[in-house]
């Protein structure tokens, strides 16, 4: 093989239903595993009792706008990642995951003292003194894994990016095979380790984080697979490579962390009416954001594909392969949103044995059925944007429906209306979110067709 066809560019990557599913289910199986980490959380907190399971449930809000604002940065690396890949340049790829790594330790700089010095996060919340020594015990705890976190997704970005998902699969498996014995031994203690109650369940994320970044850092020198890629340790930060990575990715954070917080700070919203409550919104919050999962990795493996066929310059198979991801989304999304709904007693009957945690979430599952649906439409339509390198404005979109009509509705409806002291506060936030949702599907769909056709030649 001559140097000239070694470097040449690929022929744009199968697209069929076989390729996407192919792609997909790796990341659907990881991703899974990384939302068991989070349910096992909450079952083992909500074991002990209805404080530990608000405590562990504010905590892990406060952690996920944290570490969901660093994850937005970094995502970036995927879209740009893959049409490296699809257009060959396969030493371009770890040049940009070594600066995207320099971004994580200015990343970490920034988010561990906001988990550390939690006071007025848990002051704000207004939860009972119990919930909030908890809550920051377990946030104490998460900051020593953030570091690791942060710099173990950038290893993961890439894995996605170059349809190495399988690596990643194998990890996150791993992390929830010692998650439970973990627990146990932070929650209960052992010898000379206290008893640290749901707090545990924060030490023990921030070992599996440490675990998991020195797996991915070993794999990434060991594995054959990325010896075609430049080492990302040669290179010191390089500005224009930096600049490129910010322009997708601080929109791209910022559209992340109002979609996350607007559903996260919910938690914190409802902090004031007793555990009952948080829990009982912690626990539909758990089961739909496990649902999640599957139309996660649906868009994930789209936008992926799109954004190789777009670096090998197929314009037009990268919108077939956008437009196939989101019929294969929505019919699963369906199936799943009635799933929820028929096994609606048992699902929370799994989760708790408070009959008050559980009557306030069965209160909300209809509602959150409908709030999937339209979840997955906007999470596809996202991910093939940024496959195009369009972030700035679905993060104004993301503002204006989910912060304003979402949260802040919620709270008109919850506290300042007749009609929310009818549905109840939960159901109140629940059902601006929801309708929020469907605005910022509609949305980003229709600016999903916009960009996609104006690419075609």
């Amino acid at each position: 093989m001559t140097r000239a066809s070694a470097s040449a560019p690929p022929a744009a990557p199968r697209t069929d239903t076989r390729a996407l599913l192919r792609l997909a289910a790796p990341i659907m199986v990881s991703q899974l595993a990384v939302m068991g980490l989070a349910v096992i959380d909450t079952v083992m907190a909500g074991r002990l009792s209805a404080v530990d399971l608000a405590g562990v449930a504010i905590g892990a809000s406060i952690y996920g706008i944290v570490y969901v604002t660093g994850m937005g940065v970094i995502q970036a690396l995927t879209p740009i990642a893959g049409h490296h890949y699809g257009a060959g340049r396969h030493r371009q790829v770890g040049i940009d995951l070594g600066q995207m790594l320099w971004l994580c330790g200015v990343l970490v700089l920034l988010g561990c003292p906001l988990l550390w010095f939690n006071g007025p996060w848990l002051r704000a919340a207004g939860a009972s003194a119990e919930v909030q020594q908890i809550a920051a015990h377990y946030l104490s705890a998460v900051a020593v894994g953030l570091p690791a976190a942060l710099f173990t997704r950038a290893y993961f970005a890439v894995n996605s990016a170059v349809s190495r998902p399988q690596v990643t699969m194998v990890l996150h498996l791993l992390a929830l095979a010692t998650k439970v014995p973990l627990n146990l031994l932070f929650m209960h203690g052992a010898g000379p380790l206290p008893a640290l109650g749901g707090a545990g369940c924060g030490v023990a994320t921030a070992v599996i984080c440490w675990m998991l970044w020195a797996a991915s850092a070993a794999l990434w020198r060991l594995d054959p697979h990325f010896r075609r890629f430049h080492s990302p340790a040669r290179h010191g930060p390089r500005w224009s490579r930096l600049r490129e990575l910010l322009r997708l990715g601080l929109p791209g954070s910022g559209s992340l962390l109002i979609e996350v917080s607007s559903f996260t700070l919910i938690a914190l919203a409802l902090a004031r009416l007793g555990a009952e409550t948080v829990g009982g919104h912690q626990i539909v919050a758990n089961l739909i954001s496990v649902l999640y999962m599957v139309p996660l990795a649906l868009g994930v493996a789209t936008g992926v594909l799109v954004a190789q066929c777009l670096g090998a310059g197929a314009p037009r198979q990268a919108r077939q392969v956008a437009l196939r991801g989101f019929r294969i989304t929505m019919g699963l999304a369906a199936l799943l949103a009635l799933a929820l709904v028929l096994l609606r007693q048992p699902l929370i009957g799994a989760y708790t044995t408070d009959s008050g945690v559980a009557q306030v979430a069965l209160s909300i599952v209809g509602l959150a059925a409908l709030f999937h649906l339209f979840d997955a439409a906007q999470g596809l339509a996202g991910f093939v944007l940024r496959a195009y390198k369009v972030a700035f404005v679905p993060m104004l979109i993301h503002g204006a429906t989910l912060w304003i009509v979402g949260l802040m509705g919620g709270y008109a409806l919850a506290y300042q209306s007749d009609l929310g002291a009818g549905l109840g506060a939960a159901s109140s936030f629940w059902l601006a979110a929801t309708i929020g949702l469907l605005l910022t599907a509609a949305a980003l769909a229709a600016l999903a067709d916009h960009v996609s056709r104006q690419r075609l030649p």
